[in-house]
């Protein structure tokens, strides 16, 4: 009774019963993930003799490298798996288990369908407490869901310390105030908002998180929603004499960076500093939403154009693009970015795994344009809409069932292996324009988080029945962890659910 549903999981007599004496024992290598379990469940360290034992074997090495096999039986327990992330995931199924004094015996053989199953939390727009994004990890966690995409920059905010680079914090981390209601709307709170992290605070997420198997990949807004640097600094801009305020509205702001030497060795600096915080293969440079009118006037893109023999200046994005791809693969990274359709000419350049937003058709189109694709179609995957009618900003209602039937697979697709193309993963959104608090996020999240996590784990055809079954132990457990809202919370510009 736990998500999400093993892929195989057999039924033995008997119950294994939890007491504070219980020992924890590991192997070599296992160390991280018998701490993480001995926290979990207030269990001391012991020898080879104690009644639970964490290993590294290759006896699983058909599970793959995030599998795991978990043996349940009435006097010990054992977690095996062939790396430390299988043996992360068994960790969470044995948490998941251990509610009561009393552990069902079984033997549990599980691996994921897809490596990447991720969450995308936007804390440009609104600012998330340092503290509540240590507990969304380990809620994630808990879920078995391994990507945390932070979304640090956009044109209401800018939330990292870049050395050398001051102003981003002191100015772009900061508005006077935030739109009510959907783009367009001609209301404003009159609140000021902000808010930053400071490196150390990221680099200790970071950890924390690695210590639950959670990667952190960060995402830095460009050339588009970049309102908030060039408040900081005008140069970055295609009209560098030109002032601008951190945006206070929602939308698309024309405002973007500029394709002189400034702004791609800015770019090329920020990027860097972020891969020394964050240490994982990927980073997200954004890419979507950039209209390209003031590329076709600025006299620095024009001459930009004219140098690369452009007869069009919006086939500057994919070249733009294209020059951070190289700047992150110099550095041992990836670059990820949001796919767009047809927004610009030419298309993605190669070499980017490309985060399929709009549907599943267009996600099917990038794999075989030859990318690995993080499929994240919007009405499937953004837990922002809202989950009943009537309704919100966006127009579009998404419910725990359109959730839980979203296949990232769907018509056959392969999964992402090595560097072929293929789906690399799934990726849950929570964009926090009508979310200013951790509750906001937490109302938009749950349920609908548990039926993501479910959907991009299993390798069975969907039962909607049994995952409700199901779920209803998953929110008793959430509600222990108060990582559920407090009731009376309800969401800006929304009706209350």
């Amino acid at each position: 009774m736990i998500i999400p549903r093993p892929r195989h999981a057999e039924s033995r007599p008997g119950w294994f019963r939890l007491r504070p004496q219980l020992l924890i024992s590991h192997g070599p290598g296992a160390e991280r993930a018998a701490d993480l379990l001995a926290n979990y469940l207030g269990l001391r360290g012991g020898d080879s003799s104690a009644q639970i034992h964490v290993e590294l074997s290759a006896a699983a090495r058909d599970l793959g490298p995030q599998g795991y096999e978990l043996v349940i039986e009435p006097h010990r327990v054992l977690l095996s798996a062939t790396t430390e992330a299988g043996l992360l995931n068994g960790v969470q199924t044995l948490r998941g288990l251990a509610r009561t004094e009393t552990v069902p015996c079984q033997h549990i053989r599980d691996r994921p369908k897809l490596p990447w199953r991720g969450v995308m939390l936007d804390v440009a727009r609104h600012h998330m407490p340092i503290e509540f994004l240590h507990q969304f990890v380990d809620v994630m966690a808990l879920h078995k869901l391994n990507v945390l995409h932070l979304h640090l920059t956009d044109d209401q905010g800018w939330r990292i310390e870049i050395d050398g680079w001051p102003r981003l914090v002191d100015v772009g981390a900061w508005r006077p105030e935030s739109m009510v209601g959907p783009a367009g709307s001609t209301r404003f709170d009159g609140v000021p908002h902000g808010g930053y992290y400071t490196r150390a605070e990221l680099r200790e997420l970071v950890r924390c998180a690695a210590d639950r198997g959670v990667m952190v990949v960060p995402e830095i807004e460009m050339p588009g929603h970049v309102r908030a640097a060039l408040a900081a600094y005008p140069e970055l801009g295609n009209f560098p004499g030109r002032r601008l305020p951190v945006w206070t509205s929602w939308g698309i702001s024309e405002d973007i960076l500029g394709v002189h030497d400034t702004a791609l060795e800015f770019c090329r600096d920020v990027l860097r500093q972020v891969t020394e915080v964050f240490p994982a293969p990927y980073v997200h440079i954004g890419g979507d939403e950039c209209p390209t009118t003031q590329w076709a006037t600025a006299p620095s893109a024009l001459a930009r154009a004219a140098e690369l023999g452009f007869s069009d200046p919006g086939l500057l994005h994919g070249w733009f693009l294209g020059q951070m791809r190289d700047t992150l693969r110099d550095l041992g990274r990836t670059a990820v970015c949001w796919a767009e359709t047809g927004r610009h000419p030419g298309g993605p350049p190669p070499g980017l795994v490309l985060a399929a937003w709009r549907d599943t058709a267009h996600g099917a189109l990038a794999v075989r344009g030859g990318h690995q694709v993080i499929m994240a179609p919007h009405r499937s995957t953004y837990l922002d809409y809202r989950e009943s009618e009537p309704a919100g900003p966006s127009g579009i209602v998404t419910t725990v069932t359109d959730v839980y039937r979203f296949d990232p697979l769907a018509g056959g697709l392969p999964v992402a292996v090595g560097s072929r193309p293929g789906v690399l993963g799934a990726q849950a959104q929570l964009w926090t324009e009508f979310a200013p608090t951790p509750d906001h996020v937490r109302r938009l999240a749950f349920p609908r988080l548990c039926a993501f996590a479910d959907s991009a784990w299993r390798s069975t055809a969907p039962d909607y029945d049994d995952f409700r079954r199901r779920l209803a132990g998953q929110l008793d457990l959430l509600r222990a962890l108060d990582a559920l809202p407090t009731p009376e919370t309800t969401t800006p510009g929304t009706p209350t659910p």
